[in-house]
């Protein structure tokens, strides 16, 4: 009888081993992004809107969410800045800090620092943690959009004003990584990217 009863004790200790086990792991699965892209982000070196020196050293240790546009862009480019403000408003609002948003030039021999500055007073963004980038060659930034971020950016040689790029945001981690891609453009998932911001934080 006693050998039965120190096998049930036994048994029932395990079972709560298990399940204290699976609720750990459960809990440690939701502290991170469900299927992280964790692409590396390589270094680069850029002119800000105020003319003033930028590279991946600024953005150490902080959560960013950036994507590729240019001024004179005529469709997708003023809808996808006006996206990255809600969401720049949105981080405001939900208090959290150490985040920062980065908009690349895909047009840097025209987006001079001036005009990324008109740009950017169009739109009455906070420019405290909002970047916008210039100051490399078309091809640098070409490159460095399909090696780092695997997305398209090209300017034919038959046109002089436009220029070919895709229309998404890329969120990366305080680890340097990028963590996910977003459509900024039509249907932007802002509960997603919020939800995928406070994870990180």
């Amino acid at each position: 009888m006693k050998d039965k009863q120190v096998i049930v004790m036994k048994f029932r200790q395990n079972l709560v081993l298990v399940v204290i086990g699976m609720l750990l792991l459960t809990a440690c699965g939701q502290k991170g992004i469900e299927n992280p892209l964790d692409y590396p982000v390589n270094e680069f070196s850029a002119t800000t809107e105020e003319n003033k020196s930028f590279d991946i050293n600024d953005l150490e240790g902080k959560i960013w969410l950036a994507d590729f546009i240019f001024t004179n862009c005529p469709d997708v480019c003023p809808p996808m800045t006006a996206n990255m403000l809600k969401l720049q408003k949105m981080v405001k609002e939900e208090g959290l800090e150490n985040v920062e948003f980065v908009s690349f030039s895909v047009d840097p021999s025209v987006d001079t620092p001036e005009k990324l500055t008109e740009y950017q007073e169009n739109y009455g963004l906070d420019s405290n943690n909002w970047t916008f980038l210039t100051g490399y060659s078309q091809e640098k930034i070409e490159n460095y959009a399909r090696e780092t971020f695997k997305t398209l950016v090209k300017k034919p040689e038959n046109t002089e004003n436009q220029v070919i790029h895709q229309t998404y945001f890329y969120l990366v981690g305080p680890d340097g990584k990028i963590k996910k891609s977003y459509d900024g453009y039509q249907e932007v998932p802002y509960e997603e990217i919020m939800k995928d911001i406070q994870v990180l934080q």
